[in-house]
């Protein structure tokens, strides 16, 4: 956790006698101990220091935590050595790789032959992800995008889900990937996200999903405000990075990390729906 300028002068004020630290809490990041001198060593010596301070001491302690714990609560889904936690395709393993501490996907020299997926072995439901992807490609079809809630079609190499889609003329779109295979949400202000994008630099996604409503920021800006309406699309599923085939197309993903959030009450899931869709399976 960064400490302010504003935090350090505050608890630098709130210094007495001896020593003040916040009373520990249940995922606080460090100890917690009030020692003021050696009390009781010799009465008098060292006397308790002004309700009124302590009270500042507390305050600051309740101020704190809730930052820190909320820190604390985000887990990294990538250890930047590894694909530890992470699955690809026996037939895909060629084109998925840690790089220079990259997720790394795809090729800028060989023709990306498929749609291709790196999926988190791990399902998820409601939750806050973060992460920053960077395309590059020099021949053909040039896209990429982030699966969530989504599985692996069996039999193929899609994975079928939403799309928080990322390429050019498809940042701040939604698509339906394998199911509606459609655009089934946009950005209100399409013109502010593409000016936000660095089309050949980082660029920082925030994902959030919570309950039928998902939303999504890039490098800051609003891209995505979309509300399910269909009763028979599941709330839960992997989260998946693409390379689109097609093209020459190199996909790379540092810095992903996620905070789950509560489960929503009987919303519908994978599971519940069996799998079973009318929807074609196909991809754009």
């Amino acid at each position: 956790m960064n400490v302010t300028p504003q935090m350090d002068h505050l608890m630098h004020k709130l210094k007495f006698n001896g020593r003040a630290r916040c009373p520990q809490r249940a995922g606080f990041p460090f100890p917690g101990a009030l020692n003021f001198g050696a009390l009781g060593q010799h009465a008098g010596q060292h006397a308790l220091p002004p309700l009124r301070g302590l009270v500042k001491i507390m305050l600051l302690c309740l101020l704190i935590a809730p930052i820190a714990n909320a820190q604390s609560s985000r887990i990294p889904l990538f250890d930047g050595k590894s694909l530890e936690g992470w699955e690809k395709l026996k037939d895909d393993r060629h084109l998925w790789r840690v790089e220079d501490n990259l997720i790394t996907g795809g090729s800028l020299t060989e023709k990306v032959p498929h749609n291709s997926f790196l999926s988190t072995k791990q399902s998820f439901h409601n939750f806050d992800l973060r992460l920053k992807i960077r395309i590059k490609g020099t021949e053909g079809f040039i896209n990429s995008g982030v699966q969530i809630r989504s599985v692996r079609v069996s039999g193929s190499h899609e994975m079928s889900g939403y799309q928080v889609d990322a390429g050019n003329g498809w940042w701040g779109k939604l698509y339906d990937e394998s199911r509606r295979n459609k655009v089934i949400g946009e950005a209100a202000n399409l013109d502010a996200v593409n000016r936000a994008v660095k089309p050949t630099g980082w660029n920082e996604y925030r994902i959030l999903a919570e309950g039928p409503r998902i939303r999504s920021w890039i490098n800051g800006v609003l891209a995505l405000d979309y509300t399910e309406t269909d009763p028979n699309i599941a709330q839960d599923g992997y989260i998946g990075i693409q390379v689109h085939g097609g093209g020459k197309a190199l996909v790379q993903v540092s810095d992903v990390s996620i905070k789950e959030l509560p489960a929503t009450l009987d919303a519908p899931t994978w599971k519940k729906i069996k799998l079973k869709s009318s929807f074609p399976q196909k991809s754009k």
